[in-house]
């Protein structure tokens, strides 16, 4: 899954931008191609994964849904099992 975030310039979005870059890498690591930032203009500060809106301003923006939401759209990782989680190493989440 690749996410891009579309930041307006003018309105100094890039910090928050880059927070949301960084949260979800760390979140996410290897199981998304990549988080992309694009610039833009006009108050735009848009989410979205592979092509698809996932947040929009004037939404409230909260990170923690839009890692959900991301969530939610990956697939079941390898070498996990639904029922109990167990991982291929032997740990447990």
């Amino acid at each position: 899954m690749q996410i891009e975030i579309e930041y307006c310039v003018p309105c100094g979005y890039l910090p928050r931008a880059t927070e949301a870059q960084t949260r979800l890498l760390e979140e996410f690591g290897n199981a998304i191609a990549g988080v992309t930032l694009k610039t833009g203009r006009k108050g735009v500060f848009t989410f979205r994964a592979d092509g698809e809106e996932i947040y929009a301003k004037p939404a409230e923006f909260d990170i923690d849904s839009i890692v959900a939401t991301v969530r939610e759209r990956l697939p079941e990782p390898a070498g996990v099992t639904p029922e109990g989680r167990d991982l291929l190493m032997g740990k447990r989440h």
